[in-house]
């Protein structure tokens, strides 16, 4: 990996997993214009290790409550145990479809035409989401059965251009979250899909003979977890007094520019 690309898979992690607006569309869209070769499966593991050590540092506070209400219930708080319970129950869909699916997508789904349309049609039912919105409950609020529904809508993140970010927070929109509280459970809901992921990674490249290139590995590491923590931060205010409709616009924008290039 040279300089610029080290830099762009950094900014492009960073800016993107947070964000509903499709981090792989975005890949793709700059190995096309730049003529990028594939980061490899190292430098993927690497990139997400940088976001989600950010999204973790941004809410120690949280796990840190949470993981007293685990381990010395008698002083935790019953909002933190809720809120540790909702993470639980919505982070399993997508732990079964990561293991049943994963495969299938990889081979069927990993398809240009796939990820525009997907990043157009999914930016669609943000849009609805986001005009629909009632505010009604914040994270804590969250009924078990609506911390289900919205990790089976995690599983839809599956399909390359979807967003995790992107489709958690439209289902949290539709059941009644605030838009602070639906990009706040969606943070929080990604750090274990990540490490999840991380971890499912980490065993494929167990088998592999790579070369390590710790002058790549650093960086994007590094630029990722600066790039996401200020990232987090600057979104949870945008939302709160914009909302998500430049969010949208910029995913049909970016739709069209995947259909226009590939």
């Amino acid at each position: 990996m040279d300089f610029i690309q080290i830099i762009g898979l950094g900014l492009i992690q960073g800016l993107t997993e947070f964000l509903p607006i499709s981090s792989s569309g975005h890949l793709i869209l700059l190995s096309i214009i730049l003529g990028w070769q594939d980061q490899g499966l190292l430098m993927d593991i690497v990139a997400h290790a940088g976001s989600v050590l950010a999204v973790m540092i941004y809410f120690r506070r949280e796990l840190s409550a949470m993981s007293q209400s685990v381990f010395a219930r008698a002083q935790a708080q019953p909002g933190d145990q809720h809120l540790f319970k909702l993470i639980v129950i919505a982070t399993l869909p997508i732990m079964l479809a990561g293991v049943l699916l994963a495969d299938l997508i990889e081979i069927y789904l990993r398809d240009h035409y796939v990820i525009a349309s997907s990043t157009i049609v999914f930016a669609l039912f943000l849009l609805y989401a986001d005009k629909t919105a009632s505010s009604r409950w914040d994270e804590y609020q969250l009924s078990y059965g609506a911390a289900l529904l919205i990790g089976c809508a995690q599983v839809l993140a599956l399909i390359p251009g979807a967003s995790r970010a992107g489709v958690t927070m439209t289902a949290a929109l539709m059941l009644g979250c605030s838009k602070v509280a639906a990009a706040r459970f969606s943070f929080l809901l990604s750090i274990p899909t990540i490490l999840a992921a991380i971890g499912y990674k980490s065993m494929q490249l167990s088998t592999a003979h790579i070369q390590l290139d710790w002058l790549a590995i650093v960086g994007v590491f590094s630029i990722s977890a600066i790039v996401a923590y200020a990232c987090i931060q600057l979104f949870v205010q945008l939302v709160q007094s914009i909302g998500l409709l430049p969010f949208v616009i910029y995913r049909l924008i970016l739709g069209g520019c995947l259909f226009l290039f590939v």
